[in-house]
């Protein structure tokens, strides 16, 4: 792995791997704000009277800014120190929190929201390169995956934390609480980040270059494919685990915890396995998301059904992150920091495509139908990871 293309002094840190958990802190902050209206989804239709389909619009938005602003921000940036960019987003990432829990139309929401998606893009992009900044070269590795378990924690437990807060409270607190967090986020960076100057910032040129390579294109075209389908379905969650599973409502926080968990496992076993075997763990991954939604059409039709399934979900899920960055990383190994950008505004746009999209549908067929369309993108993915697989063993016959 290397360092970013970035020219930059040597950084002196005082508490090398409190700055690097700080970092992976803000990354959860940020994703679990992006994805906290999912489990929210219906009683913020409900209070601002807008259709579920609609509504679905607070997950795409922010990440279809976030997917335009990442590649941007590492262009942009220049010799503007890191330190600086990231405390000012968490602050703003603070008051787009309050923004939405004062939401008194769907319009002033959706308001809020572009400020998350400038955020999401902005510290996503910047906290990919810092891990070389922070810690000794031998120890970039643990570090970058320090930093981006915080994409993976948040994106499988932000979800059901938002649904906990909003059951017991009422979704506006749910927006509150992590204004607070966001806030706490901001005062750990003041304290323990050091400054991080650079001296130059990467080109349009370099991107243009990483764009080019066929592993690359293959890698991004794979995340679209899986964050897509992912998203498609699991916008809907919840009216998928009350109106198919019949779940009563309170039991959806607790199911979504378990959801939660799930994904983290997924993401530790992905993690230790996705380093020696990428594509088999890509195989895998792409054919759990592909069983989710078949499942949840054939067995998911009651409460023991549904919980399973769901906890499968999470399971394939909770590797999408680290798998796919693994893969982003081997793919451009000497431009870690254009890949990661590239990497989140892909993702992003599958996010927010996927939302769109399954919001379309539904509105229009109805949720089997969304589940079927679902399954389509990951198994358009189980065939690509499939070709990476095969392209890894020739590669590997032929002494490369």
């Amino acid at each position: 792995m290397s360092t970013s293309p970035n020219a930059a002094a040597k950084t002196s840190v005082r508490h090398p791997w409190l700055a690097v958990t700080a970092v992976g802190i803000a990354t959860f902050s940020v994703v679990t704000t992006e994805m906290l209206p999912v489990g929210l989804l219906t009683p913020i239709a409900d209070t601002l009277d807008t259709s579920t389909g609609t509504a679905g619009l607070m997950i795409s938005l922010p990440a279809l800014l976030a997917a335009l602003f990442a590649p941007l921000v590492v262009i942009i940036s220049g010799g503007m120190d890191r330190r600086k960019i990231l405390c000012g987003l968490l602050g703003l990432l603070a008051i787009a929190n309050i923004a939405s829990a004062l939401a008194p139309s769907m319009a002033w929401m959706l308001a809020a929201r572009v400020l998350v998606g400038f955020c999401m893009g902005g510290i996503w992009a910047i906290a990919g390169g810092l891990a070389s900044r922070l810690v000794p070269a031998h120890a970039i590795g643990l570090a970058t995956s320090i930093i981006f378990g915080g994409v993976a924690a948040a994106s499988v437990l932000g979800v059901p934390l938002g649904a906990l807060i909003g059951d017991f409270a009422g979704w506006r607190w749910a927006f509150g609480v992590m204004a607070l967090c966001s806030g706490l986020v901001l005062v750990l960076h003041l304290a323990v980040i050091p400054a991080l100057p650079v001296a130059s910032s990467a080109t349009m040129r370099q991107f243009c270059e990483q764009l080019g390579k066929r592993k690359l294109q293959i890698g991004l075209l794979l995340t679209l494919l899986l964050v897509a389908g992912h998203f498609m379905a699991f916008t809907f969650v919840r009216p998928l685990l009350l109106s198919v599973s019949g779940f009563d409502t309170q039991w959806l926080s607790a199911l979504l915890f378990f959801y939660g968990f799930a994904g983290i496992v997924g993401n530790f076993l992905a993690g230790i396995f996705a380093v020696r075997r990428t594509a088999l763990s890509l195989i895998m991954i792409s054919m759990g998301l592909l069983l989710a939604p078949v499942l949840f059409l054939t067995v998911g039709d009651s409460n023991l059904g549904g919980g399973m399934v769901l906890l499968a979900w999470g399971l394939a899920y909770g590797g999408v992150s680290v798998g796919l960055m693994t893969l982003m990383m081997k793919a451009a190994p000497q431009a870690v920091e254009i890949a990661t950008a590239l990497y989140v505004g892909v993702f992003n746009v599958g996010i927010a495509f996927g939302a769109w999209a399954g919001g379309q549908v539904v509105d229009g067929l109805g949720l089997p139908a969304n589940l079927w369309l679902a399954a389509g993108f990951a198994a358009a993915a189980l065939l690509l990871s499939f070709g990476i697989s095969q392209a890894e063993q020739k590669m590997k016959t032929s002494g490369h």
